[in-house]
């Protein structure tokens, strides 16, 4: 008795199986390069470029997002989550940075440019620990063999918490990084030019 070919429908499930498979491979370690670069700045290491390594990190974070809501829904067999078990301890991370960002923690943000144009108020140490929990739960799937599921939750929390938190501290870290290079007093910049052509 010979082995039944698969269908072309067969394979074709196939296939896309396997390509979520390697989006969660991928996604699984763009999710620990985030959560170990944070740790790291939270820790007080690299103090002095702190503001543009989170810039990068987050930077590489949301193209890892936009490939999860540039793909298909994905939908799970089981109708709910296991239970990962407990969540992990974000206090240390959250004072870490609530210390490092101390005077540039706190910014003006928008409720949804699209629906609610109000504006609020947003916090840098609390997106990043929002991200970072939110990576942390799907890390917690992944690590348990559960891939798609870990998927599943890295694209439905992309959509409707960390893509956003992400998108918004990209653009305060962008700002930042702007107003440090930028906002110099013009005395001191003549200075620094003349020393350059003169030394």
């Amino acid at each position: 008795m010979t082995d039944r070919a698969p269908t072309a429908a067969e394979q074709h499930a196939r296939e896309e199986q396997q390509e979520l498979l390697l989006l969660a491979a991928d996604s699984a370690r763009d999710a620990r390069t985030y959560l170990g670069t944070v740790r790291q700045v939270a820790s007080g290491a690299a103090a002095d470029t702190a503001i543009p390594v989170l810039l990068l990190a987050t930077s590489q974070l949301l193209l890892a997002g936009s490939r999860l809501g540039a793909i298909q829904d994905i939908v799970l067999v089981e109708r709910y989550e296991p239970d990962p078990g407990p969540d992990p301890d974000l206090d240390p991370l959250l004072d870490g940075l609530a210390n490092l960002l101390e005077g540039l923690d706190d910014y003006a943000d928008v409720v949804d440019p699209v629906t609610a144009a109000e504006l609020t108020r947003g916090s840098l140490s609390n997106d990043i620990v929002e991200i970072a929990a939110a990576l942390s739960h799907g890390l917690e799937h992944y690590d348990a063999g559960r891939h798609i599921e870990a998927l599943w939750w890295w694209q439905f929390s992309y959509l409707s918490t960390w893509g956003d938190r992400a998108a918004s501290s990209l653009r305060v870290l962008q700002s930042v990084l702007a107003h440090l290079r930028l906002d110099v007093d013009e005395e001191i910049v003549g200075e620094a030019e003349f020393d350059a052509l003169h030394p």
